[in-house]
Parts: structure tokens; C-alpha cells; sequence
């Protein structure tokens, strides 16, 4: 297994019974960090191939589960990545992809790399993420979902 230079993030999502949505976010276990699915690509996968089996990885979420792709797409520095030493000393940033997941029922699993997760609505749910482009997928997310368009 090859870890290939690019990174997905995933939101996993469900509809509540009054018609909104909730986000599930994820605490880190290494950085006590909240944040939603992530982990790089391995060999020749695609990035949809990458988000379905992290996610599954990371949730027991099913693979054939409905993804989103997003249009956010945002650089990260190779210093963030233990391994990154293996893509040479030419690649700087590399993308990571962003998807939501639609969780329709089970409750989610949780792997070694997260110590609990939490449901929540749109604005608590952004109000915990650290990073920006994290921010900026899961609001991508949330205005596709509720069928606006980004300035509505």
C-alpha cells in the first residue's frame, strides 16, 4: 500500500424528521481535534474510491452509500503528513477532495483514529472545526443540501 499524494474529507450526513440535517463530525484521537473523515489515497485509487473506503474504515459507513462529491478542494501543506517524505522534495500541496456521505440508518462505528463522534446541526457543527477549508466544504455541503445556492 502506497499512500498517493492527495487527501479526502467526508461529512457524513442524515435528514432529520423535521425536514433539516445534521453533520456528524468526528473527534481526532491523535489531535483531539473535531473534524469529519479523513485519510489519504492508497495506490491507484480515485478520489471517490479513497472517500468511500476511509469513510467505511473510519464509520463502518457502507461503501455503496450515496457520496457528494464537493466542489471544495483545498491545499495542504506535505509538512502535515508523517509520510509525505515519499513524494520527493518537489510536491509542496497537495488537494484533498471533499464529499458528503448520506448515513440513512445504523449508527456509526468508530475506528482506533477517533474517540467519539456527535451529531449536529449546521452551525454547532462549524463552530467546532478547526481548519478553514474544513469550514468551507461542510457550508458547500449544508447550502447543496438545503437547495441554495451560495448566495441565497
Amino acid at each position: 500500500m502506497v499512500r498517493t499524494p492527495f487527501q479526502v474529507l467526508v461529512y457524513p450526513y442524515r435528514q432529520t424528521d423535521d425536514g433539516g440535517f445534521e453533520y456528524a463530525l468526528l473527534k481526532r484521537q491523535d489531535s483531539q481535534c473535531w473534524q469529519g473523515i479523513a485519510g489519504g489515497g492508497e495506490d491507484n485509487e480515485s478520489v471517490l474510491e479513497a472517500a468511500k473506503r476511509e469513510t467505511h474504515e473510519e464509520t463502518g459507513i457502507p461503501k455503496d452509500s450515496f457520496f457528494l462529491q464537493l466542489d471544495t478542494v483545498e491545499p495542504i501543506p506535505v509538512t502535515e503528513f508523517r509520510d509525505s517524505y515519499l513524494w520527493g522534495g518537489s510536491v509542496f500541496v497537495i488537494p484533498q477532495y471533499c464529499f458528503g456521505v448520506l448515513v440513512k440508518a445504523g449508527k456509526i462505528v468508530l475506528s482506533r483514529e477517533h474517540t467519539e463522534y456527535k451529531w449536529l446541526k449546521y452551525a454547532e457543527a462549524r463552530s467546532l472545526l478547526k481548519y478553514d477549508g474544513n469550514k468551507t466544504a461542510l457550508w458547500e455541503l449544508d447550502r447543496k443540501l438545503r437547495g441554495l445556492g451560495p448566495r441565497d
